[in-house]
């Protein structure tokens, strides 16, 4: 049973060393929108930062974004916002994950 994981760990690593391996940090944005502050999360004054796993196409469009970490109710409007933002075109898809902070003080 033992010499039946090491093959399938191995193929688990190098599929997400691949996953990973191009990588949108490299990518500048070219056009950056800012999420909708919930109202009810201002008036009570509480922030937090949301964690995405973006996806970023050949011709800079963000193609898919899936929520990684972060508050509930800030969640969906970073979502939104990130999917309108707009990358530098490359050769292929990129990936990176983006944090975006939800700060009630500004």
């Amino acid at each position: 049973m033992k010499d039946l994981l090491k093959p399938t760990c191995f193929l688990f690593c190098l599929l997400t060393a691949l996953s990973i391996a191009s990588s949108a940090d490299d990518r500048k944005v070219k056009t950056r929108i800012a999420p909708v502050y919930p109202e009810v999360m201002r008036r009570m004054n509480m922030g937090g930062t949301v964690k995405l796993r973006v996806v970023v196409g050949a011709d800079g469009r963000v193609t898919d974004a899936k929520p990684i970490g972060g508050h509930p109710m800030l969640i969906a409007p970073a979502t939104d916002a990130i999917k309108q933002w707009k990358f530098e075109p490359a050769n292929g898809q990129t990936t990176t994950i983006i944090e975006l902070k939800f700060d009630p003080a500004q």
